[in-house]
């Protein structure tokens, strides 16, 4: 087969113990589904959990050890970090259930969904989708992904960022308002995961902004951590 362009290369990320890696396929992401972060954004309560897509090609892959270039983006003065338990999907389906959830499960890894925060705050200002303020470049890094045996108990697991040494989100993935079997399980009904999918589950308060020079170090326990340099 022939392109009247190249393709665009497969975006893939790091495999904890393989040589082999992951291919990514969709990006779904999970808003506000800590409880203290949903007050910290204006809400409470075990609300209807909600997502938004961001594009493949905004991964940021950070390499065991490595300290990864995170370019500041344009159009804001207000780049916040958001760490995420990042799960990644290994086989597809459609309403699955939150009790067979696992069982489409490949592995986890640890992320972060950049946010351009004053333009998302436009956004919902006046009603519009607020893709720019979430789906731009560079604004899903990611670090390798280690195969769900080898995890650990994450859906217990201490979660936490620090920026330049200090904390700044920690906190732990069991106080999920919507737990990653639930979280599946809605998105199943409205979409039709494929194998490759990635879902960022959702941030814990403590939500803040970054700025040029600084470096962000994330981590789930057990998993790989990642560490950026905001260039």
């Amino acid at each position: 087969m022939s392109f009247v362009i190249k393709p665009p290369a497969t975006v893939s990320v790091p495999v904890v113990g393989s040589k082999d890696r992951f291919p990514v396929n969709r990006i779904y992401c999970v808003g506000r589904n800590y409880v203290e972060h949903a007050k910290e954004m204006g809400f409470t309560g075990r609300e209807p959990p909600f997502f938004f897509l961001k594009p493949t090609d905004t991964c940021v892959i950070v390499n065991e050890g490595e300290t990864a270039d995170l370019p500041y983006p344009s159009l804001t003065k207000e780049f916040h970090h958001e760490i995420e338990l990042v799960v990644a999907i290994g086989t597809g389906g459609k309403n699955i259930k939150a009790a067979d959830a696992h069982k489409h499960i490949y592995g986890y890894g640890v992320g972060l969904d950049m946010t351009r925060r004053d333009l998302q705050g436009d956004m919902k200002k006046l009603g519009r989708p607020w893709c720019i303020g979430k789906a731009f470049d560079h604004s899903s890094p990611i670090g390798p992904i280690t195969p769900a045996a080898q995890a650990g108990d994450v859906e217990n697991a201490e979660i936490f960022i620090q920026v330049n040494g200090k904390d700044r989100q920690r906190s732990n993935v069991s106080k999920l308002i919507w737990n990653i079997g639930e979280i599946i399980e809605h998105i199943t009904a409205a979409w039709e995961l494929q194998p490759g999918d990635l879902i960022y589950s959702g941030t814990p308060e403590g939500v803040n902004a970054v700025v040029q020079g600084d470096v962000i170090e994330g981590s789930v326990a057990g998993l790989t951590p990642i560490r950026l340099q905001v260039v």
